[in-house]
């Protein structure tokens, strides 16, 4: 793995992935990829000690100290952790997973918006000086999220476990991801190829199929006489008409098959397309007082889709509105009115009267003079703000193509 350091790492425990890493050498014997220590994407929650770039997937790591040695740290998502049976307590964030999990989200958004083929972003949290024991409930591991005291070996698992894209990333692919954490790394092709990237001019990440059909030799027909066989065509032709007419007597004609709905891709999550509107009136479609924000500041264009996806094996309905404000002062308004509590709806959701999505989670989010809302509720049960399941689906509808 090749080694790049921008800053200071923000935690003590920085220093210790630090030397994990630098333990698998150069080279993809071990793992390869690049690690960036001492990275700051834009709109993460803080600095990152380290962002590892491996051929098959990106992992961030941020360090969470907790002051001493711990025998045991119970780490889950929905509740605050303990270190040794006390409320952990340190400063910034209480949850330092959900710190890790929104720093992977602001890194998958900020690529994209740049236009870099995104590959997964999944997150470790790695706490120090010593944990004997870390104890994960198994869904949060299945949110890509691992909690771990840093050794050569466990940051080791973690980055294997992580790192499972189906495809090996490019080098042209991995350099442009590598500039866009920051402008002065500049790898060359030959050295992310040593490093276990792809060495092909193809960087599409995406897979293709193309499957050659064998042409099928007609069978001989047997001959027949030339007046019989136009005798016979006519006489089909015929009949064929006659049921055509009659089909569309009876029946008002054939039914139309149903258009198959646009299923998109985000982290390898399917969302199903079940409704998208497009237009220019945000008066009509908001509420409250954005409504009457809007009624001052017309908007250019407002687009709004709803998408269906499965967490958890449960339903879930995400509902994605994009406004083109014309300029990016006004998207700045729009997006500090929109997220304060009850000022109103951004573009009501495409489903009943939108009052289904008062207790949704959702975030806002700003990209030049455009202003992105996305809201997510369970499809079979109550929903509330904070759910973290919720708020993952969230910030991947923020990289949902509209």
């Amino acid at each position: 793995m090749r080694l790049v350091r921008l800053d200071a790492e923000p935690s003590a425990v920085g220093a210790d992935v630090r030397a994990a890493v630098t333990a698998w050498g150069e080279g993809e014997s071990v793992l390869g990829g690049v690690a960036v220590f001492g990275c700051a994407p834009l709109g993460a929650p803080r600095p990152l000690d380290a962002v590892l770039v491996l051929p098959r997937g990106v992992v961030v790591v941020l360090g969470a100290d907790l002051g001493e040695p711990a025998t045991k740290l119970e780490a889950p998502l929905r509740t605050p952790w303990t270190v040794d049976g006390w409320p952990l307590v340190r400063d910034g964030a209480a949850n330092p997973g959900l710190e890790a999990l929104e720093s992977a989200a602001a890194l998958a958004r900020g690529l994209q918006a740049r236009g870099v083929e995104p590959l997964p972003v999944a997150a470790v949290v790695a706490v120090g000086p010593y944990a004997a024991q870390v104890t994960q409930p198994t869904t949060d591991l299945h949110r890509g999220l691992r909690v771990l005291s840093p050794t050569t070996t466990s940051v080791l698992a973690a980055a294997r476990e992580l790192a499972t894209y189906e495809r090996t990333c490019p080098a042209a692919a991995a350099h442009r991801l590598l500039r866009a954490l920051d402008g002065g790394i500049d790898l060359s092709a030959a050295e992310l190829v040593a490093e276990g990237f792809a060495d092909t001019g193809d960087d599409d990440l995406g897979t293709t199929e193309t499957v050659l059909l064998p042409k099928v030799r007609a069978a001989p027909r047997r001959p027949l006489s030339r007046r019989r066989s136009v005798l016979g065509g006519a006489v089909a032709a015929v009949v064929l008409a006659c049921a055509a007419v009659l089909v569309v007597l009876l029946t008002g004609g054939p039914e139309p098959a149903a258009p198959a709905r646009a299923v998109r891709q985000v982290d390898g999550v399917g969302f199903v397309e079940h409704a998208a509107r497009r237009g220019t009136d945000c008066v009509a479609v908001s509420s409250g007082d954005v409504q009457a924000w809007f009624a001052e500041h017309p908007c250019r264009e407002v687009s709004r889709a709803r998408f269906a996806t499965r967490t958890d094996g449960r339903p879930v309905v995400v509902a994605v509105t994009s406004v083109d404000t014309g300029d990016e002062r006004s998207a700045a308004e729009l997006r500090e009115l929109a997220q304060q509590p009850g000022t109103g709806q951004v573009g009501v959701p495409l489903t009943g009267n939108g009052a289904e999505f008062d207790d949704a989670a959702r975030a806002v989010q700003q990209t030049g003079a455009r202003v992105r809302v996305v809201r997510a509720v369970w499809g079979d049960g109550p929903s509330a703000p904070e759910d973290v399941a919720l708020r993952t689906a969230v910030e991947r509808g923020l990289r949902l193509p509209l």
